[in-house]
């Protein structure tokens, strides 16, 4: 068998989500059913991890293996991209792998983008694309929140009820806040997230940097480790996973 690593990009606004469901279409099954005819075998495609309903990605990891070895990969990526562009999906680079190799289990780092557009007008050209925010949000503030969250901690204040996480306690590497005009792009990095975990941060950064909430009682939702404090989550569609690094 061979092992192939995938680097894949795409907008989620159309997608349940990336992990295959029983109703509704996602990421995952239609790159495996894509592949699956083009090599004529059954492939399972196993990723770094799963991205909800609404998220995008800039550089989302996959692998999968084959009984074929693919010689061609710019005419792999030309095949397989005829079908998948249509559907707001690409296959940047096709990479082939030892054995050992996981895309989720070998990560060392994850890295999210959360974007906000943060004006009067509505977006267009980037609808669906960043959380579009009116009020005025105070980046100083923000930025100073987005310190409390750096280092290991238990995040059980931004974990989804549904999360099937052993372990609640995470690592946050980095929490950087930067802007350019009226947008405002958050990154955030660690080895693994809970679910729904970055949306929770930015929804709760948002509380701060709108004042309806002190920094102090920023920090005392973070240790308080109880979902119904937590601010209401940030929405999909101004999510990117961004890369993952091995």
């Amino acid at each position: 068998m061979f092992r192939y690593q995938i680097l894949i990009e795409y907008v989620g606004t159309n997608f349940r989500g990336w992990q295959v469901q029983k109703k509704g279409k996602t990421i995952q099954g239609l790159i495996q059913e894509k592949i699956s005819k083009i090599l004529k075998e059954e492939i399972t495609l196993s990723g770094s991890g799963r991205t909800d309903a609404g998220v995008h990605a800039i550089e989302q990891s996959a692998h999968f293996d084959s009984k074929i070895k693919i010689i061609r990969s710019d005419i792999f990526l030309k095949s397989i991209n005829y079908f998948l562009n249509k559907e707001g999906v690409s296959i940047l680079r096709l990479r082939k792998k030892q054995n050992n190799f996981h895309a989720r289990f070998s990560a060392k780092m994850r890295i999210y983008r959360y974007v906000i557009i943060n004006r009067l007008s509505g977006p267009v050209l980037e609808k669906n694309k960043g959380w579009h925010i009116v009020k005025m949000l105070d980046l100083e503030l923000m930025k100073k929140g987005a310190k409390k969250l750096i280092g290991t901690k238990d995040f059980s204040t931004f974990r989804a009820s549904s999360c099937r996480a052993k372990s609640p306690i995470k690592t946050m590497e980095l929490v950087k806040i930067k802007s350019s005009k009226d947008k405002i792009e958050i990154e955030f990095r660690s080895q693994s997230f809970l679910q729904q975990q970055v949306r929770g941060m930015v929804g709760c950064l948002k509380y701060l940097g709108e004042k309806k909430w002190s920094l102090k009682k920023f920090e005392n939702v973070i240790l308080s480790k109880k979902r119904n404090l937590c601010a209401p989550p940030a929405p999909p569609e101004g999510l990117y996973l961004k890369r993952i690094i091995y």
